[in-house]
């Protein structure tokens, strides 16, 4: 049973205070339309697990990447090997890093229509329209990458109304940013068949280390580009045609570990943490052809990643009579994705509804992994160049049938091939094929006007792969595809008067030949012999809630609430002398809450709090250490008049210090004892940002 601790206290008190304050006379909450799902529709109407952050949200939170945002959406964690968050995991699946084979993630991850599924960390959101997270396989959805769930970065949309946004921001640890988005109709009648929208923005810190071997403050910082530009064409016939472009270089540090767990590194030869990419989607919808919907979506992106860093976390001077001791690993990888999604869509009749579609997606990956170091008068390089392409095929289906006119069973099916290449200069080569098959059943039943009652039964999959390594054993070379069962159960309301909104499911997990990363170091004295592995569990299964709640309290005062509580752990897995029966996941707290209230008056005052607390975790499945309960808190004041704005804000107002990411292994000679190490999470910052809306 989950523990009745804390969270419970939490949500009891929360819930009665929000009662309480539903019963003064508030400002009506927008409809949200969820736009990840193969239809858009609404939130209330999805019979799927879902948070939907909007860009006011962002904007009241003073929000400027996903990293900030994910406090607030339950059953959503991450791992921080990266500068950024490049790696998600959704109750509890998902990856905590990838440092060589090939790319196989459990999360899907757009920006608008273009995969970055793995490489996420160019999630700015300046000018975003709303961020959309379903929770559970999405299977019918979007396939092998999305066994855990699915990310979706929705940026705005160009509209022909005339419109200029424009930021500028400073802070504590050198934090200066600045951004503009303009937009309007592309015709100069204004009529809006054709218009536009530009955005550019660039945020630039020191990234919270000072490295005192070197003297310097920048060898973990940020410095992060975005441009999109948009274009909609509309015509009298039925077409619509949505162009996107877009780049990002993010050119970020990577010195993020120290030997004393501290913020101050003593790193010679800092990493760095960089993605360039660009990409291109063209997403066209007809709606002329006898009552039918055909939409086509095209994505390309191109992307080039550095991931470097100083291994041993020292230096010649700091090892002293126990060295000479050095070792940095570098990787420098190009990834190239083209996909192709058709579909056609029917309106409702008689109580039926259906689409179909096809799906093909090409993906090229290179990897240039350069590891060299020194530890006493032995010298060792190591040097690994990879090719990995891999071709997925995908056919899928989904019907809508009106049982009674306040019931609605949904099911879906996808069938779907993955069939991948890859080789390196160590001579290794493998060549799988995967057939899988997905899909959903679920039923959504209306409570009257305002509730709603869901009920689902989902099977996700993931691809199998391969290990990398002279020294992985024959047996091991290669894993299996993962099945995953989902049933879920939940409710939602939105008021008729749209003063409150609230939802709640329950959900139990079954995966099947679950995929473990596990890790070890045959020779302490020999990082090159430190192997990644990924092998098949008999089993694993989680089971949980998630609830949220949101309203205007009155005119001037909104609250939300945010809760999950999750159960995990593998069945039957035994790693070497490794038992984990009965072992939670990796990254898998077994509750996560936030709460948030704004204020404004008539004035043009306002303030929001945001609070958030997250359950300890274990950090990796190579080893049983665990991490602490955290708090963390933000606060923003200011003033706002029609057309402009300026706010003074806090992030982690109280300094709390928390990790994101803990190895345990041996690292420190001359005895190199086993040791946890730690990277901790941004510490407070403090910051003034002023805005201009025309």
């Amino acid at each position: 049973m989950l523990r009745q601790s804390g969270p419970f206290i939490f949500l009891a008190a929360t819930t009665g205070w929000l009662s309480q304050a539903f019963a003064l006379e508030p400002a009506p909450l927008a409809e949200v339309v969820v736009t990840a799902s193969l239809r858009s529709t609404t939130a209330r109407n999805l019979a799927a697990s879902v948070s939907v952050i909007s860009g006011d949200d962002v904007s009241n939170g003073a929000v400027q990447h996903l990293e900030e945002l994910l406090p607030q959406i339950p059953s959503l964690s991450w791992a921080g090997a990266s500068s950024r968050p490049r790696y998600f995991q959704l109750r509890g699946i998902g990856e905590l890093e990838q440092y060589q084979g090939a790319p196989n993630p459990s999360v899907g991850f757009l920006v608008d229509e273009i995969d970055f599924s793995g490489i996420g960390m160019i999630a700015s959101l300046f000018d975003v329209e709303q961020v959309e997270v379903l929770r559970g396989p999405q299977g019918t959805r979007y396939g092998a990458n999305a066994l855990g769930g699915l990310i979706k970065i929705k940026t705005r949309d160009p509209v022909a109304t005339p419109d200029m946004h424009a930021e500028a921001a400073v802070g504590s640890d050198g934090l200066w940013m600045a951004g503009i988005a303009v937009g309007g109709a592309l015709d100069s009648r204004g009529e809006g068949s054709a218009s536009w929208r530009a955005v550019l923005h660039r945020a630039v810190g020191d990234g919270f280390r000072r490295n005192s071997f070197l003297g310097r403050d920048d060898t973990n910082g940020r410095d992060e580009l975005t441009a999109r530009l948009k274009f909609r064409f509309e015509t009298e016939g039925g077409w619509r045609a949505d162009l996107g472009l877009m780049f990002a270089d993010f050119d970020n540090g990577y010195d993020a570990f120290a030997i004393d767990n501290g913020l101050m590194t003593l790193s010679d030869r800092p990493g760095r943490d960089s993605q360039e990419s660009l990409g291109v989607s063209l997403d066209l919808n007809y709606s002329g052809w006898n009552g039918l919907l055909l939409r086509s979506v095209t994505a390309w992106a191109d992307s080039g990643i550095e991931a470097s860093f100083d291994a041993d976390w020292g230096n010649e001077t700091g090892w002293g009579a126990a060295g000479p001791y050095d070792f940095y690993s570098s990787t420098l990888r190009d990834r190239r994705a083209l996909s192709q999604d058709l579909r056609i869509i029917s309106a409702a009749n008689r109580g039926w509804s259906w689409l179909a579609g096809a799906w093909i997606s090409h993906l090229e990956e290179t990897n240039r992994i350069a590891d060299d170091g020194l530890y006493l008068e032995n010298a060792f390089v190591r040097l690994l160049d990879s090719d990995y392409s891999a071709t997925s095929a995908a056919v899928y289906g989904e019907i809508d049938w009106s049982w009674t006119p306040v019931t609605m069973v949904t099911a879906g099916l996808r069938l779907e091939e993955r069939d991948a290449q890859y080789d390196d200069s160590d001579g290794s080569q493998f060549d799988p094929r995967d057939r899988m098959w997905g899909g959903q059943l679920s039923l959504t039943h209306q409570l009257g006007e305002t509730q709603s009652l869901w009920a689902s039964l989902s099977r996700g999959f993931r691809a199998g792969g391969f290990n990398i390594g002279n020294s992985v054993p024959p047996e091991r070379r290669s894993f299996d595809p993962e099945y995953l069962w989902n049933v879920e159960f939940g409710w939602k309301e939105l008021a008729r008067t749209k003063r409150q909104s609230g939802d709640l499911n329950l959900f139990y997990t079954r995966r099947e030949h679950q995929q473990v990363a596990t890790s070890l170091q045959l020779d302490p004295e020999d990082p090159l012999t430190f192997l990644y592995l990924t092998d098949n569990s008999a089993s694993g299964e989680a089971w949980g809630l998630e609830a949220s709640a949101r309203g205007q309290a009155t005119g001037q005062l909104e609250l939300s609430l945010a809760l999950s509580l999750m159960r995990s752990r593998y069945l039957d897995y035994r790693f070497g002398a490794r038992d984990l029966d009965g072992r939670a996941w990796a990254h898998a707290p077994e509750w996560k809450a936030a709460v948030a209230a704004t204020w404004r008056n008539s004035a043009g005052w306002m303030a929001r709090l945001d609070l958030s607390g997250e359950d300890g975790f274990y950090y990796d499945t190579s080893h049983d250490r665990h991490s602490s309960p955290r708090f963390l808190a933000n606060l923003r004041l200011g003033f706002e008049a029609a057309s402009w704005s300026i706010h003074v804000w806090a992030s982690n107002l109280f300094d709390e210090r928390y990790p994101v990411r803990g190895f345990f292994f041996a690292n420190e000679p001359p005895d190199f004892p086993d040791r946890l190490y730690l990277r901790w999470g941004d510490p407070r910052q403090l910051g003034l940002t002023v805005r201009y809306q025309h």
